[in-house]
Protein backbone atom coordinates (compact mmCIF):
# COMPACT_ATOMS: atom_id res chain seq x y z
CA UNK A 1 0.00 0.00 0.00
CA UNK A 2 1.56 3.27 -1.12
CA UNK A 3 2.40 5.93 1.50
CA UNK A 4 0.17 8.54 -0.18
CA UNK A 5 -2.86 6.24 0.16
CA UNK A 6 -2.17 5.68 3.85
CA UNK A 7 -1.81 9.41 4.43
CA UNK A 8 -5.06 10.10 2.57
CA UNK A 9 -6.92 7.63 4.79
CA UNK A 10 -5.55 9.32 7.90
CA UNK A 11 -6.59 12.74 6.58
CA UNK A 12 -10.16 11.57 5.90
CA UNK A 13 -10.33 9.96 9.33
CA UNK A 14 -9.30 13.16 11.09
CA UNK A 15 -11.82 15.17 9.12
CA UNK A 16 -14.52 12.97 10.67
CA UNK A 17 -13.06 13.55 14.15
CA UNK A 18 -13.00 17.31 13.55
CA UNK A 19 -16.66 17.18 12.55
CA UNK A 20 -17.51 15.48 15.86
CA UNK A 21 -15.38 18.04 17.69
CA UNK A 22 -17.27 20.87 15.99
CA UNK A 23 -20.64 19.72 17.34
CA UNK A 24 -19.42 18.72 20.82
CA UNK A 25 -17.16 21.74 21.36
CA UNK A 26 -19.68 24.52 20.82
CA UNK A 27 -19.81 25.26 24.55
CA UNK A 28 -16.19 26.23 25.12
CA UNK A 29 -16.20 26.23 28.93
CA UNK A 30 -14.43 24.33 31.67
CA UNK A 31 -17.49 22.39 32.84
CA UNK A 32 -17.81 20.90 29.35
CA UNK A 33 -14.06 20.33 28.98
CA UNK A 34 -13.56 18.70 32.41
CA UNK A 35 -16.91 16.95 33.09
CA UNK A 36 -18.95 16.87 29.84
CA UNK A 37 -21.65 18.56 31.96
CA UNK A 38 -22.19 15.11 33.59
CA UNK A 39 -24.61 14.08 30.86
CA UNK A 40 -22.77 11.22 29.11
CA UNK A 41 -24.82 8.00 28.62
CA UNK A 42 -23.01 5.18 30.48
CA UNK A 43 -23.21 2.73 27.58
CA UNK A 44 -21.55 5.25 25.24
CA UNK A 45 -18.79 5.81 27.79
CA UNK A 46 -18.35 2.05 28.29
CA UNK A 47 -18.11 1.29 24.59
CA UNK A 48 -15.67 4.15 24.00
CA UNK A 49 -13.52 3.02 26.91
CA UNK A 50 -12.92 -0.31 25.18
CA UNK A 51 -10.82 1.51 22.59
CA UNK A 52 -9.18 3.74 25.19
CA UNK A 53 -8.26 0.74 27.38
CA UNK A 54 -6.78 -1.19 24.48
CA UNK A 55 -4.99 1.57 22.54
CA UNK A 56 -2.49 1.20 19.73
CA UNK A 57 -0.28 -0.87 22.04
CA UNK A 58 -2.90 -3.63 22.13
CA UNK A 59 -3.57 -3.33 18.42
CA UNK A 60 0.06 -3.92 17.44
CA UNK A 61 2.17 -4.94 20.40
CA UNK A 62 0.00 -7.67 21.95
CA UNK A 63 -0.21 -9.67 18.69
CA UNK A 64 3.55 -9.21 18.38
CA UNK A 65 4.06 -10.50 21.93
CA UNK A 66 2.52 -13.89 21.14
CA UNK A 67 5.74 -15.34 19.75
CA UNK A 68 7.66 -14.98 23.04
CA UNK A 69 4.81 -15.19 25.58
CA UNK A 70 2.07 -17.21 23.82
CA UNK A 71 -1.36 -16.44 25.35
CA UNK A 72 0.01 -15.81 28.86
CA UNK A 73 -1.31 -12.23 28.63
CA UNK A 74 -4.79 -13.64 29.31
CA UNK A 75 -3.69 -14.43 32.86
CA UNK A 76 -3.28 -10.68 33.36
CA UNK A 77 -6.60 -9.95 31.65
CA UNK A 78 -8.47 -12.33 34.01
CA UNK A 79 -7.00 -10.32 36.86
CA UNK A 80 -8.28 -7.13 35.24
CA UNK A 81 -11.88 -8.27 35.75
CA UNK A 82 -11.47 -8.55 39.53
CA UNK A 83 -9.73 -5.19 39.54
CA UNK A 84 -12.72 -3.61 37.79
CA UNK A 85 -15.03 -4.97 40.49
CA UNK A 86 -12.94 -3.17 43.12
CA UNK A 87 -13.12 0.02 41.06
CA UNK A 88 -16.90 -0.26 40.68
CA UNK A 89 -17.78 -0.96 44.30
CA UNK A 90 -14.99 0.75 46.25
CA UNK A 91 -13.59 3.68 44.28
CA UNK A 92 -16.50 4.98 42.20
CA UNK A 93 -18.83 5.54 45.22
CA UNK A 94 -16.05 7.53 46.91
CA UNK A 95 -15.46 9.75 43.88
CA UNK A 96 -19.15 10.44 43.36
CA UNK A 97 -19.87 11.09 47.04
CA UNK A 98 -17.02 13.61 47.19
CA UNK A 99 -18.06 15.16 43.85
CA UNK A 100 -14.44 15.52 42.72
CA UNK A 101 -13.28 16.79 39.33
CA UNK A 102 -9.82 15.32 39.80
CA UNK A 103 -9.72 12.05 41.72
CA UNK A 104 -6.54 13.18 43.51
CA UNK A 105 -8.64 15.69 45.45
CA UNK A 106 -9.46 12.66 47.64
CA UNK A 107 -5.86 12.71 48.87
CA UNK A 108 -6.15 16.38 49.81
CA UNK A 109 -9.25 15.78 51.92
CA UNK A 110 -7.80 12.62 53.48
CA UNK A 111 -4.17 13.62 54.15
CA UNK A 112 -3.47 17.20 53.06
CA UNK A 113 -2.13 19.36 50.21
CA UNK A 114 1.27 17.67 49.90
CA UNK A 115 -0.33 14.25 49.48
CA UNK A 116 -2.74 15.73 46.94
CA UNK A 117 0.08 17.10 44.79
CA UNK A 118 2.18 13.95 45.26
CA UNK A 119 -0.63 11.78 43.91
CA UNK A 120 -1.26 14.15 41.00
CA UNK A 121 2.48 14.28 40.23
CA UNK A 122 2.76 10.49 40.03
CA UNK A 123 -0.32 10.36 37.80
CA UNK A 124 1.20 13.03 35.58
CA UNK A 125 4.46 11.11 35.22
CA UNK A 126 2.61 7.80 34.75
CA UNK A 127 0.34 9.11 32.03
CA UNK A 128 3.00 11.07 30.18
CA UNK A 129 5.17 7.93 30.01
CA UNK A 130 2.24 5.61 29.26
CA UNK A 131 0.87 7.78 26.49
CA UNK A 132 4.34 8.39 25.11
CA UNK A 133 4.78 4.59 24.85
CA UNK A 134 1.51 4.30 22.96
CA UNK A 135 2.09 7.22 20.63
CA UNK A 136 5.71 6.24 20.06
CA UNK A 137 4.52 2.90 18.71
CA UNK A 138 2.06 4.52 16.30
CA UNK A 139 4.51 7.22 15.23
CA UNK A 140 7.11 4.50 14.58
CA UNK A 141 4.69 2.67 12.28
CA UNK A 142 3.81 5.86 10.42
CA UNK A 143 7.49 6.69 10.13
CA UNK A 144 8.50 3.24 8.90
CA UNK A 145 5.73 2.86 6.33
CA UNK A 146 5.05 6.47 5.23
CA UNK A 147 7.42 9.22 6.15
CA UNK A 148 10.74 7.40 5.70
CA UNK A 149 9.84 7.12 2.01
CA UNK A 150 9.67 10.91 1.86
CA UNK A 151 12.69 11.50 4.13
CA UNK A 152 10.54 13.22 6.75
CA UNK A 153 12.29 13.25 10.18
CA UNK A 154 10.72 11.23 13.00
CA UNK A 155 10.44 14.41 15.06
CA UNK A 156 8.10 15.96 12.47
CA UNK A 157 5.94 12.82 12.48
CA UNK A 158 5.52 13.11 16.25
CA UNK A 159 4.74 16.82 16.18
CA UNK A 160 2.12 16.27 13.49
CA UNK A 161 0.50 13.42 15.46
CA UNK A 162 0.15 15.46 18.65
CA UNK A 163 -0.97 18.56 16.78
CA UNK A 164 -3.86 16.67 15.20
CA UNK A 165 -5.03 15.51 18.64
CA UNK A 166 -4.76 19.01 20.04
CA UNK A 167 -6.91 20.43 17.24
CA UNK A 168 -9.97 18.29 17.97
CA UNK A 169 -9.75 18.32 21.78
CA UNK A 170 -8.84 21.90 22.70
CA UNK A 171 -12.46 23.09 22.92
CA UNK A 172 -14.75 20.19 23.80
CA UNK A 173 -12.27 18.22 25.93
CA UNK A 174 -13.80 15.18 27.60
CA UNK A 175 -17.21 15.75 25.98
CA UNK A 176 -15.65 15.45 22.54
CA UNK A 177 -13.60 12.43 23.59
CA UNK A 178 -16.56 10.43 24.89
CA UNK A 179 -18.00 10.49 21.36
CA UNK A 180 -14.78 10.25 19.33
CA UNK A 181 -13.77 7.23 21.43
CA UNK A 182 -17.00 5.52 20.46
CA UNK A 183 -16.29 6.01 16.77
CA UNK A 184 -12.69 4.91 17.21
CA UNK A 185 -13.70 1.73 19.05
CA UNK A 186 -15.99 0.81 16.14
CA UNK A 187 -13.12 1.22 13.66
CA UNK A 188 -10.68 -0.72 15.82
CA UNK A 189 -12.97 -3.73 16.38
CA UNK A 190 -14.01 -3.77 12.74
CA UNK A 191 -10.34 -3.80 11.71
CA UNK A 192 -9.61 -6.64 14.15
CA UNK A 193 -12.37 -8.95 12.88
CA UNK A 194 -11.84 -8.05 9.23
CA UNK A 195 -8.11 -8.80 9.44
CA UNK A 196 -8.72 -12.22 11.01
CA UNK A 197 -11.31 -13.04 8.35
CA UNK A 198 -8.92 -12.10 5.52
CA UNK A 199 -5.98 -14.07 6.96
CA UNK A 200 -7.93 -17.30 7.59
CA UNK A 201 -9.31 -17.06 4.05
CA UNK A 202 -5.76 -16.76 2.72
CA UNK A 203 -4.78 -19.81 4.80
CA UNK A 204 -7.86 -21.68 3.48
CA UNK A 205 -9.04 -22.23 7.06
CA UNK A 206 -12.39 -21.99 8.78
CA UNK A 207 -12.72 -20.61 12.32
CA UNK A 208 -12.73 -24.16 13.72
CA UNK A 209 -9.55 -24.95 11.77
CA UNK A 210 -7.70 -22.26 13.74
CA UNK A 211 -8.15 -24.04 17.05
CA UNK A 212 -7.57 -27.51 15.60
CA UNK A 213 -4.31 -26.70 13.84
CA UNK A 214 -0.93 -27.73 15.29
CA UNK A 215 0.54 -24.39 14.25
CA UNK A 216 -1.95 -22.54 16.46
CA UNK A 217 -1.39 -24.83 19.44
CA UNK A 218 2.29 -23.91 19.67
CA UNK A 219 1.27 -20.32 20.43
CA UNK A 220 -1.92 -20.77 22.44
CA UNK A 221 -0.90 -21.82 25.98
CA UNK A 222 -2.75 -19.59 28.46
CA UNK A 223 -2.00 -20.88 31.96
CA UNK A 224 1.60 -21.15 33.19
CA UNK A 225 2.10 -22.77 36.62
CA UNK A 226 5.41 -24.62 36.31
CA UNK A 227 7.95 -21.97 37.35
CA UNK A 228 6.86 -19.76 40.23
CA UNK A 229 10.14 -17.83 40.05
CA UNK A 230 9.47 -16.88 36.42
CA UNK A 231 7.53 -13.83 35.21
CA UNK A 232 4.67 -15.76 33.57
CA UNK A 233 3.39 -17.77 36.56
CA UNK A 234 -0.42 -17.64 36.75
CA UNK A 235 -0.74 -16.35 40.32
CA UNK A 236 1.78 -13.57 39.78
CA UNK A 237 0.18 -12.52 36.49
CA UNK A 238 -3.39 -12.70 37.84
CA UNK A 239 -2.66 -10.61 40.94
CA UNK A 240 -0.52 -8.26 38.90
CA UNK A 241 -3.36 -7.81 36.40
CA UNK A 242 -5.88 -7.15 39.15
CA UNK A 243 -3.80 -4.39 40.70
CA UNK A 244 -2.74 -3.00 37.32
CA UNK A 245 -6.46 -2.52 36.56
CA UNK A 246 -7.08 -0.87 39.93
CA UNK A 247 -4.08 1.44 39.52
CA UNK A 248 -4.11 2.17 35.78
CA UNK A 249 -7.90 2.60 35.60
CA UNK A 250 -9.32 3.26 39.07
CA UNK A 251 -6.49 5.54 40.25
CA UNK A 252 -5.93 7.14 36.87
CA UNK A 253 -7.52 10.50 36.11
CA UNK A 254 -7.57 9.74 32.40
CA UNK A 255 -9.77 6.65 32.72
CA UNK A 256 -11.87 7.83 35.65
CA UNK A 257 -12.60 11.25 34.15
CA UNK A 258 -14.77 9.50 31.57
CA UNK A 259 -16.60 7.58 34.29
CA UNK A 260 -17.20 10.80 36.17
CA UNK A 261 -19.09 12.22 33.17
CA UNK A 262 -21.90 9.68 33.79
CA UNK A 263 -25.06 10.93 35.43
CA UNK A 264 -24.60 9.01 38.69
CA UNK A 265 -22.47 6.39 40.45
CA UNK A 266 -24.73 3.47 39.48
CA UNK A 267 -24.33 4.19 35.76
CA UNK A 268 -20.57 4.57 36.20
CA UNK A 269 -20.48 1.15 37.92
CA UNK A 270 -22.35 -0.48 35.04
CA UNK A 271 -19.83 1.12 32.71
CA UNK A 272 -16.80 -0.34 34.50
CA UNK A 273 -18.22 -3.86 34.97
CA UNK A 274 -19.34 -4.18 31.36
CA UNK A 275 -15.92 -2.93 30.26
CA UNK A 276 -14.23 -5.73 32.21
CA UNK A 277 -16.24 -8.48 30.49
CA UNK A 278 -15.75 -7.02 27.02
CA UNK A 279 -11.99 -6.70 27.48
CA UNK A 280 -11.63 -10.41 28.24
CA UNK A 281 -13.22 -11.28 24.90
CA UNK A 282 -11.46 -8.61 22.85
CA UNK A 283 -7.98 -9.28 24.25
CA UNK A 284 -8.38 -13.00 23.55
CA UNK A 285 -9.28 -12.24 19.95
CA UNK A 286 -6.21 -10.00 19.63
CA UNK A 287 -4.06 -12.91 20.78
CA UNK A 288 -5.70 -15.15 18.19
CA UNK A 289 -4.78 -12.52 15.62
CA UNK A 290 -1.19 -12.58 16.90
CA UNK A 291 -0.94 -16.36 16.44
CA UNK A 292 -2.40 -16.10 12.94
CA UNK A 293 0.11 -13.39 12.01
CA UNK A 294 3.08 -15.57 12.98
CA UNK A 295 1.57 -18.63 11.27
CA UNK A 296 0.97 -16.60 8.11
CA UNK A 297 4.47 -15.07 8.21
CA UNK A 298 6.10 -18.49 8.54
CA UNK A 299 4.01 -20.06 5.79
CA UNK A 300 4.61 -17.28 3.26
CA UNK A 301 8.17 -16.42 4.20
CA UNK A 302 7.55 -12.93 5.63
CA UNK A 303 10.39 -11.74 7.85
CA UNK A 304 9.76 -9.74 11.01
CA UNK A 305 11.04 -6.16 10.43
CA UNK A 306 14.42 -5.17 11.86
CA UNK A 307 14.98 -1.58 13.06
CA UNK A 308 18.42 -0.35 14.15
CA UNK A 309 19.66 -3.93 14.29
CA UNK A 310 16.84 -5.18 16.57
CA UNK A 311 13.98 -7.51 15.56
CA UNK A 312 10.69 -5.66 16.12
CA UNK A 313 7.78 -8.08 16.54
CA UNK A 314 5.60 -4.99 17.14
CA UNK A 315 5.95 -4.28 13.41
CA UNK A 316 4.88 -7.73 12.14
CA UNK A 317 1.19 -6.82 11.96
CA UNK A 318 1.77 -3.65 9.89
CA UNK A 319 4.32 -5.50 7.73
CA UNK A 320 1.77 -8.18 6.82
CA UNK A 321 -1.13 -5.73 6.48
CA UNK A 322 0.71 -3.31 4.22
CA UNK A 323 3.19 -5.58 2.41
CA UNK A 324 1.85 -9.10 2.91
CA UNK A 325 0.07 -9.69 -0.40
CA UNK A 326 -3.35 -9.78 1.27
CA UNK A 327 -4.92 -7.09 -0.88
CA UNK A 328 -5.59 -3.40 -0.39
CA UNK A 329 -8.56 -3.91 1.92
CA UNK A 330 -6.49 -5.29 4.78
CA UNK A 331 -4.20 -2.29 4.44
CA UNK A 332 -7.18 0.05 4.72
CA UNK A 333 -8.58 -1.82 7.74
CA UNK A 334 -5.18 -1.84 9.43
CA UNK A 335 -4.57 1.88 9.00
CA UNK A 336 -8.05 2.80 10.25
CA UNK A 337 -7.80 0.37 13.17
CA UNK A 338 -4.34 1.53 14.16
CA UNK A 339 -5.18 5.22 14.11
CA UNK A 340 -8.46 4.58 15.93
CA UNK A 341 -6.80 2.48 18.62
CA UNK A 342 -3.94 4.89 19.11
CA UNK A 343 -5.85 8.12 19.26
CA UNK A 344 -8.74 6.81 21.36
CA UNK A 345 -6.16 6.54 24.15
CA UNK A 346 -3.94 9.50 23.36
CA UNK A 347 -6.63 12.15 22.98
CA UNK A 348 -8.16 11.43 26.37
CA UNK A 349 -4.72 11.48 27.95
CA UNK A 350 -4.09 14.98 26.68
CA UNK A 351 -7.37 16.10 28.20
CA UNK A 352 -6.83 14.24 31.49
CA UNK A 353 -3.33 15.65 31.97
CA UNK A 354 -4.68 19.13 31.29
CA UNK A 355 -7.50 18.57 33.77
CA UNK A 356 -5.22 17.22 36.49
CA UNK A 357 -2.65 20.00 36.14
CA UNK A 358 -5.33 22.71 36.15
CA UNK A 359 -7.21 21.30 39.15
CA UNK A 360 -4.41 19.75 41.22
CA UNK A 361 -1.54 22.18 40.66
CA UNK A 362 -3.02 25.45 39.40
CA UNK A 363 -6.21 25.32 41.51
CA UNK A 364 -8.08 26.69 38.51
CA UNK A 365 -11.52 26.47 40.15
CA UNK A 366 -10.52 29.20 42.59
CA UNK A 367 -9.21 31.55 39.89
CA UNK A 368 -11.20 34.39 38.39
CA UNK A 369 -13.85 33.09 35.99
CA UNK A 370 -12.57 35.33 33.21
CA UNK A 371 -9.10 33.74 33.40
CA UNK A 372 -10.02 30.06 33.74
CA UNK A 373 -10.49 29.24 30.06
CA UNK A 374 -7.23 30.93 29.12
CA UNK A 375 -5.31 29.00 31.79
CA UNK A 376 -6.80 25.71 30.57
CA UNK A 377 -5.87 26.39 26.94
CA UNK A 378 -2.28 27.33 27.78
CA UNK A 379 -1.94 24.19 29.89
CA UNK A 380 -3.31 22.11 27.02
CA UNK A 381 -0.54 23.43 24.75
CA UNK A 382 2.18 22.89 27.39
CA UNK A 383 1.12 19.27 27.96
CA UNK A 384 1.21 18.66 24.20
CA UNK A 385 4.80 19.91 24.03
CA UNK A 386 5.85 17.66 26.93
CA UNK A 387 4.38 14.60 25.19
CA UNK A 388 6.22 15.44 21.98
CA UNK A 389 9.56 15.68 23.79
CA UNK A 390 9.12 12.38 25.68
CA UNK A 391 8.11 10.45 22.53
CA UNK A 392 11.17 11.74 20.70
CA UNK A 393 13.40 10.61 23.59
CA UNK A 394 11.86 7.11 23.39
CA UNK A 395 13.03 6.93 19.79
CA UNK A 396 16.60 6.69 21.04
CA UNK A 397 16.26 4.70 24.27
CA UNK A 398 13.41 2.17 23.86
CA UNK A 399 14.52 -1.26 22.65
CA UNK A 400 11.99 -3.77 24.08
CA UNK A 401 8.43 -4.79 23.15
CA UNK A 402 6.23 -1.78 23.95
CA UNK A 403 3.48 -3.57 25.94
CA UNK A 404 6.10 -5.22 28.16
CA UNK A 405 7.86 -1.88 28.72
CA UNK A 406 4.56 -0.12 29.42
CA UNK A 407 3.45 -2.56 32.13
CA UNK A 408 6.93 -2.57 33.68
CA UNK A 409 7.01 1.22 34.00
CA UNK A 410 3.46 1.18 35.43
CA UNK A 411 4.72 -1.06 38.26
CA UNK A 412 6.97 1.77 39.40
CA UNK A 413 4.91 4.90 38.77
CA UNK A 414 1.48 3.66 39.88
CA UNK A 415 2.77 1.91 43.03
CA UNK A 416 2.78 5.02 45.25
CA UNK A 417 -0.77 5.84 44.10
CA UNK A 418 -1.89 2.32 45.01
CA UNK A 419 -0.33 2.64 48.46
CA UNK A 420 -1.67 6.14 49.13
CA UNK A 421 -5.26 5.40 48.12
CA UNK A 422 -5.30 2.04 49.94
CA UNK A 423 -4.03 3.64 53.13
CA UNK A 424 -6.49 6.51 52.81
CA UNK A 425 -9.51 4.29 52.16
CA UNK A 426 -8.90 1.39 54.54
CA UNK A 427 -7.44 3.23 57.53
CA UNK A 428 -8.29 6.40 59.41
CA UNK A 429 -4.72 6.96 60.54
CA UNK A 430 -3.40 10.51 60.07
CA UNK A 431 0.10 10.91 58.63
CA UNK A 432 2.67 13.69 58.42
CA UNK A 433 1.51 15.16 55.15
CA UNK A 434 4.76 17.05 54.52
CA UNK A 435 6.70 13.75 54.37
CA UNK A 436 4.41 11.90 51.96
CA UNK A 437 6.33 12.92 48.83
CA UNK A 438 9.53 11.49 50.34
CA UNK A 439 7.76 8.20 51.10
CA UNK A 440 6.49 7.98 47.50
CA UNK A 441 9.90 8.57 45.93
CA UNK A 442 11.69 6.19 48.30
CA UNK A 443 9.11 3.52 47.52
CA UNK A 444 9.95 3.71 43.82
CA UNK A 445 13.70 3.59 44.53
CA UNK A 446 13.41 0.59 46.89
CA UNK A 447 11.16 -1.24 44.41
CA UNK A 448 13.59 -0.62 41.59
CA UNK A 449 16.56 -2.06 43.49
CA UNK A 450 14.48 -4.96 44.82
CA UNK A 451 13.50 -5.85 41.26
CA UNK A 452 17.03 -5.40 39.95
CA UNK A 453 18.61 -7.70 42.57
CA UNK A 454 15.70 -10.11 43.15
CA UNK A 455 17.54 -13.17 41.81
CA UNK A 456 20.38 -12.65 44.29
CA UNK A 457 18.21 -11.64 47.24
CA UNK A 458 15.28 -14.03 46.73
CA UNK A 459 16.88 -17.26 45.57
CA UNK A 460 16.36 -16.77 41.83
CA UNK A 461 12.91 -15.16 42.05
CA UNK A 462 12.06 -12.85 39.13
CA UNK A 463 9.35 -10.24 39.60
CA UNK A 464 6.55 -10.03 37.06
CA UNK A 465 3.66 -7.59 37.20
CA UNK A 466 3.11 -8.28 40.89
CA UNK A 467 5.92 -5.75 41.34
CA UNK A 468 3.17 -3.11 41.41
CA UNK A 469 1.71 -4.76 44.53
CA UNK A 470 5.12 -4.77 46.21
CA UNK A 471 5.57 -1.09 45.41
CA UNK A 472 2.15 -0.24 46.84
CA UNK A 473 2.84 -2.32 49.95
CA UNK A 474 6.14 -0.52 50.55
CA UNK A 475 4.29 2.81 50.31
CA UNK A 476 1.57 1.57 52.69
CA UNK A 477 4.07 0.39 55.32
CA UNK A 478 6.10 3.60 54.97
CA UNK A 479 2.97 5.66 55.65
CA UNK A 480 2.57 3.76 58.92
CA UNK A 481 6.09 4.87 59.83
CA UNK A 482 5.22 8.56 59.34
CA UNK A 483 1.89 8.30 61.14
CA UNK A 484 1.00 11.16 63.46
CA UNK A 485 1.19 10.01 67.09
CA UNK A 486 -1.79 10.50 69.36
CA UNK A 487 -1.47 14.09 70.48
CA UNK A 488 -3.18 17.42 70.39
CA UNK A 489 -3.01 19.16 67.03
CA UNK A 490 -4.55 22.55 66.54
CA UNK A 491 -6.40 22.18 69.78
CA UNK A 492 -7.90 18.81 68.85
CA UNK A 493 -6.97 15.27 69.83
CA UNK A 494 -6.53 12.82 66.97
CA UNK A 495 -7.66 9.35 68.05
CA UNK A 496 -6.12 6.62 65.95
Amino acid sequence: MKPIYILSLIAIYFCVLLLIAYFTGKNDNNDTFFKANKKSPWYIVAFGMVGASLSGVTFISIPGWVQSSQFSYMQIVFGYMFGYLVIAYVLIPIYYNMQVTSIYEFLKYRFGPTSHKTGAFFFFISRVLGSAFRLFLVASVLQYYIFDAWNVPFEITVILSIFLIWIYTFKGGIKTIVWTDTLQTVFMLFALFATIFIIINKLNWSVSDIFASEEFKQYSQIIFTDDFNGKKHFLKSFLGGMFIAIAMTGLDQDMMQKNLTCKNAKEAQWNVISLGFVLIIVNFIFLILGALLFIYAEKFGIATPVVDGAVKTDLLFPEIALHGDLGIYIGVFFVLGLIAAAYSSADSTLTALTTSFCIDFLDIENKEKSKQTGIRKKTHIAVSIILILVIIIFRYVLKENVISSLLQVASYTYGPLLGLFSFGIFTKIPVKDSLVWIVAILSVIITYFLNDYSTQLLNGYVFGYELLIVNGLITFISLLIIRVPKKEINGKVLNQ
